[in-house]
């Protein structure tokens, strides 16, 4: 019984092994997978990228320059100058969801609204504080 198991367990592991055997000895009839992409369209990608994030880092850089944003962020003793050195050390995927949130508080403020209203407030106050807590962590 025990050569039985031990003969089973033998020729189970040389046909597991044999597909691997056979794609590395590189007597594979089957061509070589080519690269979809060229290195071109990767590197413009890759640019692309990087320019979204600036894009992204000046949108919130402006969003904080606003004097109503600096007025309600003195008010609850925000430091800006904490808050704006905070957004270029922020990675990209932290910058887009900042950036997010300020596009869409700067819409609302610039919809024609005359004062800023609580749900703007709080949204400001968000974002500065989401800014010092994602600096505050890393």
């Amino acid at each position: 019984m025990r050569s039985t198991c031990s003969l089973l367990a033998l020729v189970l592991s040389v046909l597991m092994a044999a597909p691997r055997i056979q794609a590395s000895s590189g007597e594979s009839k089957t061509a070589q997978p080519t690269h979809i992409a060229g290195q071109s369209l990767l590197d413009d990608a890759v640019q692309e990228h990087a320019r979204a994030a600036d894009r992204n880092r000046e949108t919130v850089r402006l969003f904080l320059e606003r004097a109503d944003v600096k007025a309600i962020a003195g008010k609850y003793g925000i430091d800006m100058r904490r808050a704006e050195s905070a957004v270029t050390a922020m990675d990209a995927s932290e910058i887009a969801q900042i950036a997010a949130q300020a596009r869409a508080a700067d819409e609302t403020l610039a919809g024609g609204q005359s004062k800023v209203t609580i749900s703007t407030t709080t949204i400001i106050i968000g974002l500065l504080v989401l800014i010092l807590l994602i600096v505050a962590l890393d």
